[in-house]
């Protein structure tokens, strides 16, 4: 069954259900939950401890009896009950008091590109459990599309890149319908993991899981691409004795730890530009690539996309949100009914 772009106007509610955070988008009310999907739980009671930003800081720093989860895993709901019960609390119960008021609640929900029957079927019944009474599955690439302003209604060519934390996804969309797709299982955990690898096996230092993305965000500050030595110094425990240690890296030797993982994203873009008509990638030439997600500000991926493909390529605009803004956009019914490609349920 189809969704349109009428039915999802009927839409209370959207919710952005990926494996780094999770956001929701109320009809009215915009953007009400920005948290990472994380949850702390108690193995000896089971009882929810915290979730999102508090359950994040946890993790790593617990005690046995206390596990920090995550429930989504690539963009698909892998625990069900404890997703739902993690959106309850990051909801509040002002908010759930709110949309329980509604006759007839209605949602919406992002889903990859390929995503399996299984998956889809768990986003929908993990809103259900949220009172839903009828839930719509929309595209994240069509959804990321629309809440970036690509004018992907228009019959010539635009390139989309959705750069998640497990996974990669990228797209040509013309006249509103998704032309090619491909999704790569690289995205910002595998970014983190080989930085991770880099400092072990090259400084024998292992790496608090918090600081990789503010390691990231330092090079990047450096300038991964300048000319020169760059160095930032980092503090993380030594393999050998257990003792806290400071060592400073090479911005040189973290852009090729990182570019190995990457080289798998580039051969998921050539795959998608070979199954291409000609036209539409000569319309490339000019519009280029659009880059969103919250992986989309990894330190030098847009220049080494640049580099590789030779087309103009451009970060969005806040580019973590574009998907739920997409979703926020149809729910507003701020989108023209143009051909746009609603999406599977």
């Amino acid at each position: 069954m189809t969704a349109s772009l009428e039915q999802l106007r009927r839409c209370h509610f959207a919710v952005d259900l990926g494996a780094a955070r999770t956001r929701v988008y109320v009809k009215g009310a915009g953007l009400v939950v920005d948290q990472p999907s994380a949850a702390a739980v108690n193995t000896r009671t089971g009882a929810l401890i915290a979730v999102g930003e508090f359950a994040e800081k946890m993790r790593g720093r617990t005690p046995d009896y206390i596990r920090v989860v995550r429930p989504v895993s690539g963009g698909t709901v892998v625990d069900i009950e404890m997703a739902q019960r993690m959106l309850r609390q990051l909801l509040g119960d002002r908010m759930r008091r709110t949309l329980r008021r509604k006759p007839f609640l209605r949602a919406a929900a992002c889903v990859p590109h390929d995503a399996d029957p299984l998956a889809r079927r768990a986003a929908v019944e993990t809103l259900v459990g949220l009172g839903a009474r009828r839930v719509e599955l929309v595209d994240t690439l069509i959804a990321a599309a629309v809440g970036c302003g690509l004018p992907v209604e228009q019959p010539e060519a635009t390139m989309i890149m959705v750069c998640g934390a497990a996974a990669t996804q990228v797209a040509v969309l013309s006249l509103g319908s998704i032309v090619t797709a491909e999704r790569i299982p690289v995205g910002g955990e595998a970014v983190d993991h080989a930085i991770v690898q880099h400092l072990r096996h090259e400084h024998e230092l292992m790496l608090p899981s918090q600081s990789v993305r503010p390691l990231q965000i330092a090079l990047s500050g450096n300038g991964l691409t300048r000319q020169g030595p760059e160095s930032t110094e980092i503090h993380g425990r030594d393999v050998a004795t257990g003792l806290a240690r400071s060592v400073r890296v090479d911005t040189a030797a973290v852009r090729d730890a990182i570019e190995t993982p990457l080289t798998a994203v580039l051969d998921g873009i050539g795959r998608v530009l070979r199954g291409c008509p000609p036209d539409l990638v000569a319309d490339l030439v000019d519009s280029g690539i659009t880059m969103v997600g919250g992986s989309a500000l990894l330190p030098g991926l847009d220049q080494m996309l640049r580099q590789a493909t030779k087309l103009p390529v451009h970060i969005a605009e806040r580019p973590d949100v574009c998907a739920v803004q997409g979703l926020g956009h149809m729910l507003e019914g701020k989108i023209e009914p143009l051909a746009l490609e609603p999406i599977s349920k």
